[in-house]
């Protein structure tokens, strides 16, 4: 597994956010979505294509974290690596 700089930074900005937002749902943000992402290891083709991926090079897929809108996790599988592209909120539009 391979977390990019971009998806570390995507993370560490929303965590930051939602510190001072939410402090208490913050930390269980944060442990989901590492979860989440360790998750991908096992089994990512089980995760569709996601919809950005016609307009991108390579197969790009999504996981989604959390209820009502989730967050989307964006990756890509070379071999037997995944790679996290990108980690943004449902209701972003914006790669």
């Amino acid at each position: 597994m391979v977390i990019t700089p971009l998806a570390v930074d995507n993370i560490r900005e929303a965590h930051g956010w939602l510190k001072t937002e939410n402090p208490r749902y913050a930390a269980r943000w944060l442990q989901g979505i590492k979860e989440t992402v360790l998750d991908l290891g096992t089994m990512p083709e089980s995760h569709p294509l996601s919809p950005e991926n016609d307009v991108l090079d390579g197969s790009i897929r999504q996981c989604l974290y959390g209820r009502g809108t989730p967050w989307r996790i964006f990756f890509t599988i070379e071999g037997k690596t995944v790679y996290i592209l990108h980690v943004r909120h449902g209701r972003r539009d914006d790669w």
